[in-house]
């Protein structure tokens, strides 16, 4: 059974019934000055009515700060004799000192031991489930926080793990090139592309190692926060590796990628691995929903001086305006692609990969004429 609240006492007295004071402090000095007052002036008055005091900081014990209704502290609050009172206020002391006499009189008028008793009792009870109350909504809290953290988890690891295919397809792609290079009857060629695809693999295998550490990482991770390395980034260095993985896949597709790519486009701040990964995902998916014949393209802007855009577009068949914001939920998909392969993921850590370089990331989109999806990062400085 729960025990109610041990009050303390600041007098001896073979009274069986007592009037029971709540002095509710903050932290403030301000606040606890109250305190030794309060107890000098009960010490004087209480020689022939007991009186309990506890002192309750509020901080520690939130819940009877909620269960008695208090709205700003040092609080006093008479719990017996009942009914209950509360006085708040500067002059605490003084308006003790008006109300003693007549929670004397009260005590005298109802001196039943067992009433009190079940007053301070039911106080205590009270205050008890006030407190399980909000351990139990602390409980709640936590469990939704860690709920949402399992997801992402889920979410990191299942994008990380799709998105091993495309450098794995690139690097196999390099090493079948490899052997149909070793035909080539002209050797300085030959030799020529030999050391390109042998740099287009390395970088491959680079690029794998990276998301097969981060799905590790993930993995031991309860909140699978996303680990960046920021340094100085060149985005057309970068888009020109992205795009050269991507030929095969046209070339089968019937479709033109065209690049509109300034060169002297100033250097981001971020995660090369991370942007790259973006940049795939928004490919993978124009060449996904990108009819036969098609087009897409890969554009860089630079915006402001602190900004630099890259927009990827494509001739598919556009997203409905009102699901234009949905997609970038976590696992949310449209009708369309619900008999297709993928998790509904991509677009989900698109945008906290995105977020994380202080950047935006969205779509314009008409339905029948393709889609538009831009993102900002910053400009390195």
């Amino acid at each position: 059974m729960l025990e109610p609240p041990n009050y303390q006492t600041n007098s001896e007295s073979d009274h069986a019934a007592s009037i029971q004071l709540l002095l509710f402090v903050d932290e403030r000095p301000s606040s606890h000055e109250y305190i030794q007052p309060i107890r000098d002036y009960l010490k004087t008055v209480s020689q022939d009515h007991t009186c309990q005091l506890e002192i309750i900081e509020i901080h520690e014990q939130p819940h009877l700060v909620e269960h008695f209704r208090l709205v700003a502290t040092p609080s006093l609050v008479k719990v017996v004799p009942t009914p209950r009172q509360t006085l708040a206020g500067s002059n605490l002391v003084n308006q003790l000192k008006k109300w003693w006499p007549k929670w004397v009189s009260s005590l005298e008028e109802n001196n039943d031991p067992k009433e009190s008793s079940e007053q301070s009792t039911h106080v205590g009870y009270s205050a008890e489930l006030m407190r399980l109350s909000d351990e139990i909504f602390r409980l709640k809290k936590d469990k939704e926080n860690l709920q949402e953290q399992l997801k992402f988890k889920d979410q990191v690891l299942a994008m990380l793990a799709h998105d091993l295919r495309s450098p794995l397809t690139a690097a196999s792609i390099a090493v079948e090139t490899l052997e149909l290079a070793q035909t080539q009857d002209d050797s300085e060629k030959r030799q020529k592309l030999i050391t390109q695809l042998f740099h287009q693999t390395r970088n491959q295998f680079r690029v794998m190692n990276r998301l097969i550490t981060d799905i590790l990482q993930a993995s031991k991770s309860m909140n699978a926060q996303l680990r960046v390395e920021r340094t100085e980034v060149f985005l057309p260095g970068l888009a020109k590796e992205i795009v050269a993985q991507y030929n095969e896949v046209l070339r089968e597709k019937s479709l033109t990628l065209i690049e509109d790519i300034p060169q002297d486009v100033p250097p981001v701040y971020g995660d090369e691995e991370l942007i790259r990964q973006v940049i795939v995902n928004l490919i993978d998916n124009a060449i996904k929903y990108t009819p036969g014949g098609g087009e897409i393209t890969l554009s860089i802007l630079h915006r402001t001086s602190q900004k630099i855009q890259v927009s990827v577009c494509d001739t598919g068949p556009g997203i409905p305006e009102e699901k234009q914001e949905r997609i970038f939920e976590g696992h949310f998909r449209l009708q369309r692609d619900q008999g297709k392969e993928g998790y509904g993921l991509g677009l989900s850590l698109c945008r906290k990969i995105i977020r994380v370089h202080y950047g935006q990331i969205w779509v314009d989109s008409v339905p029948g004429q393709g889609s538009y999806f831009h993102f900002t990062l910053p400009v390195y400085r």
